[in-house]
């Protein structure tokens, strides 16, 4: 997809960015014209505002836009939209505005917001090109970019044609084009291989479901291993969800497994040195005469008798969460993106997702990098009391409790770290993203584009880049 970058300055239009904080001061510098005509505007810079303005001529010969120093990234996201077609240049210094990276950041922000999905609508017209700003890491901008743009697409798509096969063929390209190792467990191997939860989640379907499992890089170098749940649809199985529920489900084709991929994609692109393992177990729960039955009993792979009675998520998400156990674990460096629980979806919103980790160096790392890249996370707590929460009379595990407290803790994170006899010690870190966002500017896609986020603390966990 074209990120509406370009080489060629003839004829750019400059953009200035300003504050509110400095605008008054900027305007007294500018040409009594420019400096009429925004006070014709009652414009003061504020951020998110943009004013046009003329030359001598009536074309269009200065953009104005106001910005917020926090948001590099989201500064001149919606412009690509908003301005009339053209070329256009930065004329200021990111780097001075937004401190070091300011370029890379914005540049990142222009090809986001160029973002269309036209498989079946084309668009009503082009977007706005920026000439490269000269400072901007192009390399890491292009990577990033198509990264992202790979986890936005699969949620425009229609419901069909999104099956466990298609997925494990676009990680097998994906995979194909850094070299990586991709491999398949299918169907009934799922049994004979001790994965006995995919297949169960997946087994009332005619598509078989399968654990995708891609490798990479050196094996002595620092491990990574990358988890998304690959529930394809979610019908909600026995526990069949309204049409209104159903509509919403529709996020799982955009959700945790493409964003776990275009995570991988963007860590290969950017050479880090570091062995990388993805893992998706790609189902869909629907119902027939074999599908798993609500209040049933499932063990897992290591032995665990569990009651499952909320087959349609809990059943999906334990089978992510015990498909990583073949030894590509290593302190802080064990990441699984799963369901947005809706009671972290109500209390933080779309566009903030929470995390769940419990190694304290590792959630510092991440909630910095988050705060870099102007796309936070909030942490939220593992509390220890709560795991009686998970104890049932007939089972070794209750995955799905009664209450309704605290459902996000024991529903996205806790149970992966419990083992017979209490918490593991395995670090990991669980982040509940949001793959579908309300209504609103399609630009500001804060929550659900983590690879930016993702990369800074890869390399803040001192991962060499190539």
């Amino acid at each position: 997809m074209p990120i509406n970058l370009t080489d060629d300055a003839s004829g750019a239009i400059p953009i200035v960015a300003v504050t509110t904080r400095d605008f008054a001061a900027w305007q007294k510098e500018q040409p009594t014209a420019t400096a009429a005509w925004l006070d014709s505007l009652a414009y003061s810079g504020e951020a998110g505002k943009t004013a046009l303005v003329p030359g001598n001529d009536g074309r269009l010969a200065l953009v104005v836009h106001g910005v917020n120093r926090d948001e590099a990234i989201w500064s001149l996201a919606g412009l690509p939209e908003s301005l009339p077609e053209g070329s256009y240049r930065l004329d200021f210094d990111a780097d001075a505005l937004f401190g070091s990276g300011g370029a890379t950041r914005l540049a990142l922000g222009w090809a986001l917001g160029s973002y269309g999905f036209t498989r079946y609508k084309p668009a009503k017209r082009g977007y706005a090109r920026l000439t490269w700003p000269a400072a901007a890491d192009r390399g890491a901008v292009e990577g990033l970019a198509e990264a992202m743009m790979l986890t936005r697409d699969p949620g425009q798509h229609p419901g069909r044609g999104s099956w466990p096969a298609e997925l494990a063929a676009a990680v097998e390209t994906v995979g194909a084009r850094f070299g990586a190792t991709v491999r398949q467990v299918v169907g009934e191997d799922l049994l004979t291989q001790n994965y006995p939860m995919i297949h169960a989640v997946g087994r009332g379907s005619a598509r078989a479901p399968r654990l995708i499992d891609l490798t990479w890089g050196d094996p002595s170098r620092p491990k990574l291993t990358l988890i998304g749940k690959g529930v394809c649809f979610d019908t909600g199985g026995y526990d069949i969800k309204s049409s209104a529920g159903m509509k919403l489900m529709k996020k799982d084709m955009g959700g945790r497994r493409e964003t776990v991929l275009g995570l991988a994609q963007a860590i290969m692109a950017a050479g880090l040195k570091l062995r990388l393992r993805l893992l998706i177990p790609a189902v869909e729960n629907f119902i027939s005469s074999t599908a798993f039955r609500p209040m049933g009993h499932l063990p897992d792979a290591q032995g665990l008798e569990r009651r499952d009675r909320q087959h349609r998520r809990r059943g999906a998400a334990r089978a992510v969460r015990r498909a990583d156990r073949g030894g590509c674990r290593q302190a802080g460096a064990d990441h699984r993106s799963g369901d947005p629980d809706r009671r972290a979806r109500v209390a933080l919103g779309p566009e903030l997702p929470a995390l769940f980790c419990n190694d304290e160096a590792t959630a510092a790392a991440l909630l910095a990098a988050g705060t870099a890249e102007a796309d936070p996370l909030w942490r939220l707590p593992l509390w220890k009391p709560y795991r009686k929460m998970l104890d049932s009379k007939i089972a070794d595990l209750n995955n799905a409790p009664d209450g309704g407290f605290a459902g996000g803790h024991h529903g996205s994170a806790l149970s992966p770290g419990i083992r017979r006899g209490g918490h593991s010690l395995d670090p990991y870190r669980h982040v509940c993203v949001e793959p579908r966002r309300p209504p609103g500017p399609a630009r500001r896609r804060r929550g659900t584009d983590p690879a930016g986020r993702s990369i800074d603390w890869c390399r803040s966990a001192s991962v060499e880049r190539a």
